[in-house]
């Protein structure tokens, strides 16, 4: 197996990350967002990546500005850009907002898949959410991901019931806790 690293997303591995997204992956896994990124990386790319990570507001699918939840982001190296993975939460409790799913998000891009890489940057996560203090976190994957859930049992992942999801009529999210320890 390949060993992976976590890295701070920076201005020199944009041209690596824009590469995945024009070859189709997209860093949201509940919709293309491929497109849209490239047009606002390509404007202004200093801008794009404050955007992405630093800004203090996100916007919701439902057009609704809101205040950014603190959150530890990296990509996935292999040496290449690999995919992302990023620890989202609230000081002080496990709760998140409503329009969360989950503490932690990740996508590989799909050439790079079936490497173990996301099974590896969720394990190399852990410590990171464990200094914030939580001794387990919540993720969630659509219930036909079965690659995901593979990786969040993996990594001790404990079903924790579901979701209805609200992207995907007649899906849901399956819910889990992982220990962080």
């Amino acid at each position: 197996m390949t060993d992976i690293a976590l890295i701070r997303p920076r201005l020199d591995w944009l041209p690596f990350y824009a590469d995945a997204l024009e070859r189709g992956w997209s860093p949201n896994t509940d919709q293309d967002i491929s497109r849209e990124q490239l047009l606002q990386l390509g404007r202004n790319p200093e801008r794009f990546l404050h955007d992405l990570y630093n800004s203090p507001t996100v916007l919701l699918p439902d057009g609704r500005e809101v205040p950014r939840l603190p959150a530890h982001d990296f990509w996935i190296s292999d040496g290449e850009f690999c995919g992302r993975i990023g620890f989202r939460f609230q000081r002080g409790t496990e709760d998140l907002p409503v329009a969360i799913y989950g503490h932690i998000g990740y996508t590989v891009v799909p050439w790079k898949q079936r490497r173990g890489y996301a099974t590896q940057a969720l394990r190399m996560i852990l410590p990171v959410c464990r200094s914030e203090g939580f001794s387990r976190v919540l993720i969630t994957c659509d219930d036909d991901n079965e690659a995901s859930r593979k990786v969040i049992l993996a990594n001790g992942g404990v079903p924790a019931g579901s979701l209805p999801h609200n992207r995907r009529p007649g899906h849901i999210k399956l819910t889990f806790w992982v220990p962080t320890a």
